[in-house]
């Protein structure tokens, strides 16, 4: 099966068409666009005029380049126009009968010895291949938005597909400079199904008014690396998109997490379905816009009424990573702190680690010698909690053990003064149950902070239902004077970060577990598909598997949902030692330092 794939036909011009299109053309190849509507076929001409004209501009083509590769693209309203292609990619709307109406006609038209590619990212490959008249022949071929500029192409085989058929497609993908995975036949395929998941429990979170629509898209972009929020993600994609993408995921699973967030239908049935409409989770100028203009959800600089408690000293109690780095962010912004340890040695070592933090800004160019030494000087190690009976804010960094922390604050209560704000960095553990430890629980709120704190700019503000409003104004206030960017949210597992990441982790894990993908494509699909900066099974093993599993148990104890159970490849590694990057072994291997 031996097929050039010289001409390729691309059926449906919109956005994702188009682009497709775009790239066959740049790449040498003879391409029909074919669209019912001759406005879309006169978009996808302009469209890639345009992008030429913006090529030649910045140096990249040359004039006569550019006019070849609109020599090679021709547009037409009739499916036989695809007679003489070996392959023709459809980009119709997500519809079965829209999709098998397609195939059908094409049947009747091209070459036996063509191959007949869907563009689908949520309906069954092989149910669109069982209608065709050659289903050996058939196959997805997932392209992301913006084709022109996203990596990844999903090579999709039904279990009809003929090797070659797939070999053939897989070799152009490459020949495009693109990163084709392979993948088998299931909705939302690697990518979209774990992207989608998350997608959805983001629009759940917002639904329940637990957090806003900014600080959710603001958590997960500066507490995960993340290109854009899941909320103006979703009004990329297009909401009505993602819900049918949600459905035909749920239908395969029957998994709670996949179920469409009652959100995504309500605002697809008022027409509010993202950018294209000017509306969706946010408002926008106008349909197509990318500007996002304020609307009656937008907070206001002059809602907080509530001012903060005075905060001049800090004492940060513990002698981690964690620990020495939050009391280098406070005594960067001019605080005085109390760094308290377990006794004088694990504090010395926790003030000699910042005073190696700062020495590697300074050789770096970030902090001048001067700047170094005030900041050290403002830090005084001690070893034990009385050192905190002065301080106006407490900030416990301990270990994430619920009774070693309530222990902590018991102590806290006694030793620090009336009116000393008492915070804990707690990412897993009921706040409120922290609170209760202590005579005072008004005056307890959470401050997660995400390692390294000097680097990392979210800091997750929970109040429970006994924070007093200046403790939670103070905690905003204070995340300001250091440079955070705070975000509210409620005393629930997880917070946000959490509550959304570990189970798209978990979900990763799943599919290996189910032979459906390999890590490595299920990393490359992530970085390359979704923007994340890192690969699901790359951050698994830098968290640590064992603070994975124990932040899933939480996850999974506190929602009862089935779908957060761990997944038990997770739980037989970590019974097996292989934690990760710290041991040398997680889900993959590491040299010994």
């Amino acid at each position: 099966m031996d097929t050039p794939l010289s001409t390729i036909a691309v059926v449906g011009l919109g956005t994702m068409g188009t682009g497709i299109a775009e790239v066959l053309a740049r790449a040498g190849h003879e391409v029909i666009g074919i669209d019912i509507s001759e406005a879309a076929a006169r978009q996808a001409v302009a469209s890639l005029e345009a992008a030429t004209a913006r090529a030649v501009r910045r140096e990249r083509i040359t004039e006569q380049e550019r006019s070849d590769v609109l020599a090679r693209f021709r547009t037409s309203g009739d499916l036989r126009a695809a007679a003489g292609a070996e392959l023709v990619i459809e980009v119709v709307p997500e519809s079965y009968e829209i999709k098998q109406q397609v195939f059908r006609e094409l049947d009747a038209v091209v070459s036996p010895t063509a191959i007949l590619a869907t563009g689908t990212n949520a309906l069954s490959v092989t149910r669109l291949a069982a209608e065709s008249l050659r289903p050996e022949r058939v196959l997805g071929l997932h392209f992301f938005n913006p084709a022109p500029a996203m990596k990844l192409v999903e090579v999709v085989s039904s279990v009809l597909t003929a090797p070659p058929a797939v070999e053939a497609v897989t070799e152009l993908a490459r020949s495009l400079g693109k990163e084709p995975v392979a993948v088998g036949d299931r909705p939302g395929f690697v990518a979209d199904g774990l992207l989608f998941g998350y997608l959805n429990q983001a629009a759940a979170m917002y639904e329940a008014n637990y957090a806003s629509r900014e600080d959710i898209d603001a958590a997960m972009k500066l507490g995960c690396g993340l290109p854009m929020g899941p909320l103006a993600l979703l009004d990329l994609i297009g909401i009505d998109t993602a819900r049918t993408v949600l459905e035909a995921m749920y239908s395969a699973s029957h998994d709670r997490l996949h179920a469409p967030a009652p959100v995504l239908g309500q605002l697809s049935e008022a027409g509010l379905t993202g950018r294209k409409s000017g509306r969706g989770f946010y408002t926008y100028t106008g349909p197509g816009s990318q500007t996002v203009v304020p609307d009656a959800l937008t907070p206001r600089e002059s809602a907080a009424t509530t001012t903060g408690r005075t905060v001049r000293s800090v004492g940060v109690a513990g002698s981690g990573t964690m620990a020495s780095g939050i009391a280098e962010v406070f005594a960067k912004a001019g605080y005085d702190v109390v760094l308290a340890a377990r006794g004088q040695e694990k504090a010395d070592t926790a003030k000699a680690r910042i005073g190696k933090s700062l020495e590697r800004s300074v050789s770096k160019g970030r902090l001048t010698a001067e700047a170094r030494d005030e900041t050290l000087a403002r830090i005084t190690a001690a070893g034990s909690l009385d050192a905190f009976a002065d301080v106006d804010l407490a900030v416990e960094a301990v270990a994430e053990d619920l009774s070693v922390k309530q222990q902590l604050f018991g102590t806290l209560d006694k030793v620090c003064k009336p009116g000393a704000v008492l915070a804990t960095t707690t990412s897993s553990l009921p706040v409120v149950a922290i609170a209760r430890a202590t005579s005072r629980p008004q005056d307890v709120v959470g401050m997660h902070f995400f390692n390294p704190a000097p680097a990392m700019k979210l800091v997750e503000v929970v109040r429970t239902v006994l924070t007093a409003d200046d403790v939670h104004a103070t905690a905003r206030e204070v995340c300001v004077e250091v440079r955070k960017h705070p975000v509210d949210c409620g005393d629930r597992a997880g917070f946000i970060v959490n509550a959304l990441l570990f189970p798209y982790l978990n979900n990763a894990i799943k599919m290996v577990e189910e032979h459906y993908a390999s890590l490595d494509d299920i990393d490359a699909a992530m970085k390359l598909g979704g923007g994340y900066p890192m690969g699901p099974f790359e951050l698994l093993d830098v968290v640590g598997l064992d603070v994975s599993l124990a932040i899933e148990k939480v996850l999974h104890n506190e929602f009862r949902d089935p779908g957060l159970a761990p997944a038990p490849l997770l739980e037989h590694l970590v019974a097996a030692g292989c934690l990760g990057r710290k041991t040398g072994r997680g889900f993959r291997e590491y040299a010994r330092r």
